[in-house]
């Protein structure tokens, strides 16, 4: 793997799942099954989100940094971007929102699901906890927890381990993912972010040591 896969700047370990879908190449078989298993179940299993380049994880976070996208709290309420400073700022972000080129997203291994056979109609998706715990996508939510690791997939934000919030709707390709994350390191993201306008930059660099083992490598690991 190199540098530029590990940080989203390259798309050359990647594979048209569909039209607007991309997975890394060892990724794609392993989902079709877990799909397909799904369907058999009375899911339609449809990905809400998958490969994001660091562009893209550029522009969401400094958006919202910025206050042109809200900043939630734990359970999901929008707080007041004046009333954080940059690092208060920075620890709510990395709640739901990973700083670019520390995504997983980057990798191609990781997707956000649901099953769009039982989102109400006239509803939208809105990939918080509630959905999967108690609502909609429950019942969903407890097949793919059973079946998941079957095909090869584990729930890295299964548990709130005070890093990123419990995201039950984020699966992982186990084989490749372990071994992006073994690679990544501070020093790499620093190399991402020379001459790049990220927000909050001089503040995330000072504390990049401890938001790196909060939010990046603070994950469950089965």
């Amino acid at each position: 793997m190199t540098y530029q896969e590990l940080t989203g700047q390259s798309f050359q370990h990647l594979s048209k799942l569909s039209p607007h879908r991309q997975l890394h190449h060892d990724c794609i078989l392993p989902f079709k099954a877990l799909s397909d298993a799904a369907h058999q179940a009375g899911f339609t299993l449809t990905i809400a989100s998958s490969f994001r380049d660091f562009e893209r994880q550029l522009l969401i976070w400094n958006n919202k940094f910025l206050g042109i996208r809200p900043i939630l709290d734990d359970n999901g309420h929008e707080l007041d971007p004046s009333s954080l400073n940059d690092l208060e700022k920075i620890h709510a972000i990395m709640r739901w929102s990973a700083l670019p080129g520390a995504s997983r997203h980057h990798w191609g291994t990781e997707l956000d699901v649901y099953a769009s056979n039982t989102l109400p109609e006239d509803v939208q998706l809105q990939l918080e906890p509630w959905e999967y715990n108690t609502g909609h996508q429950a019942e969903f939510s407890s097949w793919l927890n059973k079946n998941a690791p079957k095909f090869g997939f584990f729930f890295p934000y299964k548990t709130d381990k005070k890093g990123v919030a419990i995201e039950p709707w984020h699966i992982s390709y186990k084989q490749n993912s372990n071994a992006y994350m073994s690679q990544l390191t501070p020093e790499m993201l620093l190399k991402a972010w020379e001459g790049v306008d990220l927000a909050g930059k001089e503040t995330i660099i000072k504390h990049i040591d401890t938001l790196f083992v909060r939010y990046i490598t603070n994950i469950d690991k089965e």
